[in-house]
């Protein structure tokens, strides 16, 4: 394993108490990938989403990185926002083939052409939004391009309207781009989120000249129905306010809820107020192929941000993207059926093993927002805080409470304190694994919490 870590990853998965991924692991496997091949992914047309797929030394950053920053107390990371199942087949299998050439020259123009059309009709299939293939922007990933947007509609110093608690990664793109957090806080009520309507216009300011709106709802799991969406474009619109809708978690709707790209919206207007972001990535978990893709109905819009973007694409990256585009339908329709379970599985958890975290079943998205309100305070984060700004390492009382986790469950959620307003007693975790994995990690912080 890459040294790095500075952890062996087989005794470290043992010890940790991984049995089950200690055991797919093969004698003398150095990887987890060779570990999995120890059993069939595909029978009877069924993919195995179940048994647990081992991550540990393959330089994940949801797994690595946190053992890396936590040490061996790290049994389960269950923060960054990528899976933990195998990709699906046809990736590997177009990668491979594609490997056989042994040259990487550029790509051609009618290649992307290609790439531009599979993107077009998964979307005109999956959700009857015709997109225009030569007026996709083809971009290494869904920040570059909400950068260059940003870039373009909103001055250094002017501000981002966002409602929050929002994307983590919303904040690093506004200081990338020297702009300020404009925060509309959502209404918690009854267990759910809902939009402030009132406190939302009124940070419609001159000084503010777009918005970051995240469809489906990340960290919360909204999923906007098109009325929203409606009255949202309809106050952009008349406070000229550029929409700029991240729609990366689009292809994770649970049953009984609906996606509505903002690009679908039957008012013409509204839709050409605004640029959508997209990719595949998180859909087959491969954030790592530096692929996504923008765009527009306003062609004036689209050529504006478009000369503060440049991508450098790499041609696996297409090759892989394009695959799971073509190939990729059945694997994804097997796995929302596996996440839709998981999610069942933390709801039905939590109210018989920890009713006092406060928690709402996602409309979207593989991720749970918990709130740990009373816990924090029983485990005492407020003091653990503020002692730690005397040293070199200051911690939030969310960060405080994410290191309680690790030290006392060994589970690692992502604390709360990078989504925004409404966030301080809130973290997020992500459920897209195997339910073994789930189960484990949730059985380690319910009995951390019982201990108290």
């Amino acid at each position: 394993m890459p040294k790095s870590t500075g952890v062996n990853r087989r005794n470290f998965i043992k010890g940790a108490g991984l049995t089950a991924l200690a055991g797919a692991v093969g004698a003398g496997s150095t990887t987890a990938a060779a570990a999995a091949k120890t059993k069939p992914y595909l029978v009877n047309g069924k993919y195995d989403f179940d048994t647990p797929y081992n991550r540990i030394g393959s330089d994940s950053v949801k797994w690595d990185s946190q053992i890396a920053h936590f040490g061996d107390k790290v049994k389960v990371g269950m923060g960054i926002a990528d899976t933990d199942f195998r990709a699906a087949p046809c990736i590997g299998e177009a990668m491979a083939d594609r490997m056989q050439h042994e040259n990487w020259g550029y790509l051609s123009s009618e290649a992307m052409a290609s790439f531009r059309e599979t993107i077009a009709e998964w979307n005109a299939e999956r959700y009857g939004l015709e997109v225009d293939p030569t007026s996709l922007v083809i971009a290494t990933g869904v920040h570059p391009g909400l950068v260059a947007a940003i870039k373009t509609f909103s001055p250094p110093m002017s501000k981002i309207l966002m409602m929050t608690p929002t994307y983590n990664g919303f904040y690093s793109d506004v200081k990338n781009t020297q702009t300020v957090a404009n925060e509309a806080e959502m209404i918690f009520e009854n267990g759910k989120y809902s939009i402030d309507w009132d406190d939302f216009e009124a940070r419609m300011t001159a000084d503010t000249q777009t918005l970051l709106l995240c469809n489906p709802q990340n960290p919360t799991g909204n999923v906007w129905s098109e009325d929203d969406l409606l009255r949202i474009g309809e106050l952009c619109l008349k406070h000229q306010v550029i929409v700029l809708a991240d729609e990366i978690h689009a292809d994770f709707v649970r049953p009984g809820h609906k996606f509505t790209p903002f690009a679908s919206l039957p008012d013409k207007d509204i839709v050409n107020n605004s640029l959508s972001f997209r990719a595949i990535t998180k859909t087959f978990s491969m954030p790592a192929s530096k692929n996504a893709y923008w765009f527009s109905t306003n062609p004036v819009l689209l050529a504006r941000a478009k000369k503060n973007h440049q991508a450098g694409i790499n041609t696996l990256g297409v090759v892989a993207n394009e695959a799971a585009y073509r190939h990729g339908k059945e694997w994804l329709e097997q796995l929302l059926v596996y996440i839709d379970g998981n999610h069942t599985f933390v709801e039905d958890f939590l109210k018989e093993n920890l009713p006092q975290v406060g928690y709402t079943k996602a409309e979207g998205t593989f991720l749970s927002w918990l709130h740990f309100d009373g816990i924090m305070d029983e485990v005492g984060v407020v003091e653990k805080s503020a002692a730690s700004q005397k040293t070199d390492h200051p911690m939030s009382e969310t960060q405080a409470f994410e290191s309680w986790l690790v030290e006392n469950s060994g589970v690692q959620l992502n604390n709360g304190q990078g989504y925004g307003k409404g966030s301080d007693r809130c973290m997020r975790m992500n459920i897209g694994c195997s339910r073994k994995v789930l189960d484990m990690a949730l059985t380690s912080m319910a009995d951390a919490i019982k201990s108290i």
